[in-house]
């Protein structure tokens, strides 16, 4: 290889590299769009929310079939089953996701949903079966510290006279709950992205969580008043095209080059949360957030130098 051929290829890299991070912090500051337009939309029941969210995220990833010519084969799949079991754990998650979203404040419900990446190391373990040693270990022990600040005066028998409600308390619950069933959810991804395409994978969860939702209506569903309709329609449409941008993301650079980014959304959630609900984050939640997402960030790199001992590993192991 020249000189020249090799810088050419690290312009190359670079460009990539910087077309990933910028599609990440855009499909993070969507999905923030998302759930604010949730948020805003009011109290609705959490199945009524998943289906406008799931439904109407459908069209976006369509369009990206049918930009690539692979509208007829959207679907096709040989582990039906795996993406059904994917959109039942997920759409658990959503439902308590957006019921949190409903109350509590915008920064306090998308921080302690920072808890997902520190339990996925947890469930790895269990599911597996992969080797976790000490450091990230040590990281996810800290993380849920930073978690238990942020939750603690919600949860605490002492918050009434500090302002806090119970339905604040309940929203806490409900959001660390999802992140549990989310870790789940990720768990199951990783064994579908083995075989399947990122745009499959979406596009079976869309359409599971829409049939699953409609489940719900018997237990009770509003009817939204236009503007409320308007609201979650956004939010359909900002899921799907978030999802869609972040699966590019990770295909233009490595993991863990763009995963950090995803901490872009506590701030974008902090000045949304000001801009449209004038709520300001407590002093836990900036103190446990920056706890969580230093843990989170010791774990994106501890991967990442774990990938590069296995690669210079392989690189040295003589072919047989």
């Amino acid at each position: 290889m020249t000189a020249a051929s090799g810088a050419g290829l690290q312009k190359e890299q670079l460009a990539n590299t910087l077309t990933g991070i910028l599609l990440k912090v855009a499909s993070v500051a969507i999905f923030v769009g998302m759930s604010s337009c949730i948020k805003l939309a009011g109290d609705l029941p959490a199945g009524e929310i998943v289906f406008f969210r799931s439904f109407f995220a459908v069209i976006p990833v369509l369009a990206v079939f049918a930009w690539r010519g692979q509208l007829r084969s959207a679907l096709a799949t040989s582990h039906p089953l795996s993406h059904i079991a994917r959109g039942m754990v997920g759409v658990a998650a959503m439902g308590l996701s957006f019921f949190a979203l409903t109350r509590l404040p915008l920064p306090e419900a998308i921080t302690l949903n920072y808890a997902q990446p520190l339990l996925v190391v947890v469930f790895s373990v269990i599911c597996l079966g992969e080797t976790i040693h000490i450091y990230r270990w040590s990281a996810v022990i800290v993380g849920l510290i930073g978690v238990l600040i942020i939750s603690w005066p919600k949860l605490t028998l002492f918050s009434t006279g500090a302002g806090f409600s119970d339905q604040e308390a309940v929203g806490v619950v409900a959001a660390l709950v999802s992140a549990a069933v989310s870790a789940v959810a990720m768990i199951l991804v990783r064994r579908l992205v083995r075989t399947e395409k990122s745009t499959t994978i979406v596009l079976w969860f869309s359409l599971t969580a829409s049939a699953i939702a409609l489940l719900t209506i018997p237990f009770g569903w509003k009817q939204p008043t236009i503007e409320q309709a308007t609201l979650l329609i956004a939010a359909g449409f900002c899921g799907g095209i978030a999802q869609i941008l972040m699966t590019e993301a990770y295909r233009h650079a490595e993991a863990s080059t763009v995963a950090p980014f995803e901490y872009t959304s506590m701030i974008l959630s902090i000045i949304s949360g000001y801009l449209l609900f004038a709520d300001l984050p407590t002093i836990h939640t900036l103190i446990g957030g920056t706890i969580v997402v230093g843990a989170g960030l010791f774990i994106v790199w501890r991967e990442r130098q774990l990938g590069i001992k296995r690669g210079a590993a392989r690189k040295l192991t003589p072919p047989v």
